[in-house]
């Protein structure tokens, strides 16, 4: 597609001309560690946003009360244990000693409560257990207490999610913070700590090792679960959108981890021995095309059915990834493919015969005559950026009034966040990624939610969605679970809070010489040199 043909382009200028070479300070190699990112970090809020590079960051400098393994078990993080009690509805957590913010307080109670109770304004799983909770409270420095309305054994699972918007905690000063508002300030208690004065939007990200930080005393590093060693005194993001530019630095050691090369750049770093390229997460990422349901076009589910015929999952996963079907999913629904729920109910819309022609007649059948649409997408992210090139042309061929705004991500990420009609400066329509964990099950799943205004960017309302997650909460069994499990996507599909456009295989490029890396995403403890 074009991105490929641009990169094939620039990937010949560079063996004509030679690579420019990164700007990387030189500091020394020994202890730091030097990574390209996804994206660039423009929120420091990983409440205010669900961009995988704010998440990111957030597991650098925060801590949470549980983390997450790999089998997506809670096991205890900050937390030393807890007590439940009164038949369930009394859970007790008590902080484990030794836990210290970066600007040397201790962490309290105190700070762990608003910390909560923000992340339950926001996130889906929160969400769930602010409503069977009366009251998050603090009993002492040491103690907080879950009073429920009954028992929710969940609980533990939501307070350890690795999914977009962690229950990270943060200082109390900053835990008031309003949660639909960005909290500007980056103070964690986690193995890291964020450098504000070398913090340089679009350019560089500092991280210096939390020399206080004191790891899980057993375990095996598993995820967000297990010790949190840091065995570099300094990491340092490096901001490089042109891929071929990060690939000479990636080749010459000037980098030593480039997050989310494209597929072409794979095919160069499969020829150089100093370096490999890996899964990021054993499972795959899932793409998706969202609507925003507040305002024309798609406010209307007629519409938003119409484009049905004529989404090629392979169309959309090949720009990200290549042609080898290997590296990508199709029959992909609202669930990650290879986990317990994934099912095929309903997907006949997108898994029959392709046509424009067909999905041309459903929009005239919809009631569309030439109303404006605007596609908002980012430039430098590389399955957003490839996704929504396919979907600029793709809808163009629809014959839709279609604005096309391509951006920076940042700007993206703050863009559809408005909720203002198209004239207004608003959008219609984007394309984004999200990891396997975010939709293994409906807990945490963002765009599955439809609670209006309440729901993540797009603002679907579904109340049919929201009665059958409460239901999966509840389910005594997996096969019950999968039965809902099915029924959602039932209605998903038809209610269309978004469309899934695939799932890929996300890989990512290290040198050789380090070791030790904790798989799922980029994190940044137990990765080592040697």
């Amino acid at each position: 597609m074009l991105r490929r043909d641009l990169m094939k382009a620039g990937l010949a200028a560079g063996a004509a001309t030679g690579l420019q070479r990164a700007a990387v300070a030189q500091t020394p190699r020994a202890r730091t560690l030097r990574m390209v990112p996804q994206a660039n970090l423009t929120s420091l809020d990983p409440i205010w946003t669900t961009a995988n590079i704010t998440r990111n960051h957030g597991h650098m400098i925060y801590d949470t009360l549980y983390g997450l393994d790999a089998e997506f078990r809670p096991q205890p993080q900050m937390a030393a244990g807890h007590v439940v009690e009164d038949g369930g509805r009394s859970v007790t957590i008590t902080l484990r000693d030794g836990l210290r913010f970066h600007d040397g307080e201790p962490v309290r109670a105190q700070d762990v409560v608003p910390s909560v109770q923000r992340w339950m304004r926001r996130n889906p799983f929160g969400q769930k257990i602010a409503s069977v909770t009366d009251a998050v409270e603090v009993v002492d420095d040491k103690r907080l207490r879950f009073r429920l309305k009954r028992p929710f054994p969940a609980l533990f699972a939501g307070l350890g999610q690795v999914s977009n918007s962690p229950a990270f905690i943060m200082p109390e000063r900053l835990a008031n913070t309003d949660p639909f508002q960005q909290v500007r300030e980056a103070i964690g208690s986690g193995p890291f700590r964020f450098k504000a004065d070398e913090y340089n939007s679009g350019s560089m990200v500092v991280y210096t090792k939390n020399e206080a930080y004191v790891p899980v005393s057993s375990g095996t590093p598993s995820l967000t679960a297990g010790p949190k060693v840091a065995h570099f005194d300094r990491v340092e993001w490096h901001i490089i959108v042109d891929a071929a530019t990060a690939a000479a630095a990636l080749q010459t050691g000037e980098i030593d981890w480039y997050e989310q090369p494209p597929p072409e750049i794979q095919q160069l770093f499969g020829r150089n021995r100093n370096i490999r390229v890996e899964t990021i997460d054993p499972l795959p990422l899932i793409g998706i095309l969202r609507f925003n349901h507040l305002h024309p076009p798609f406010d209307s589910k007629a519409m938003r059915q119409s484009i049905l015929p004529a989404i090629s999952q392979e169309d959309f996963m090949s720009a990200v990834v290549g042609t080898n079907p290997r590296d990508y999913r199709t029959g992909v629904g609202v669930f990650t493919p290879g986990t317990p729920l994934a099912n095929d109910a309903a997907l006949a819309p997108l898994t029959g015969p392709r046509s424009i022609e067909r999905a041309k007649e459903l929009m005239r059948a919809a009631g569309y005559t030439n109303q404006p649409m605007r596609l908002i997408g980012p430039t430098d992210i590389l399955a957003p950026s490839a996704m929504t090139q396919v979907g600029a042309d793709l809808v163009r061929r629809l014959g839709y009034n279609a604005d096309i705004v391509l951006t920076d991500w940042g700007t993206t990420v703050q863009r559809r966040t408005s909720r203002e009609p198209v004239e207004r400066g608003g959008w219609s329509m984007l394309f984004t990624a999200f990891s396997s964990f975010d939709f293994a099950n409906p807990a945490a799943h963002f765009p599955l939610r439809g609670n209006g205004t309440g729901a993540w960017f797009g603002w679907p309302t579904a109340p049919r969605l929201e009665e059958l997650r409460d239901a999966w909460f509840e389910a005594p069994d997996l096969a019950t679970e999968q039965r809902i499990a099915r029924e959602i996507q039932e209605v998903a599909m038809d209610e269309l809070p978004y469309v899934p456009v695939g799932a890929y295989m996300s890989n990512t490029a290290l040198r050789n010489d380090l070791s030790g890396r904790v798989a799922g995403l980029a994190l940044f403890w137990g990765i080592r040199r040697g």
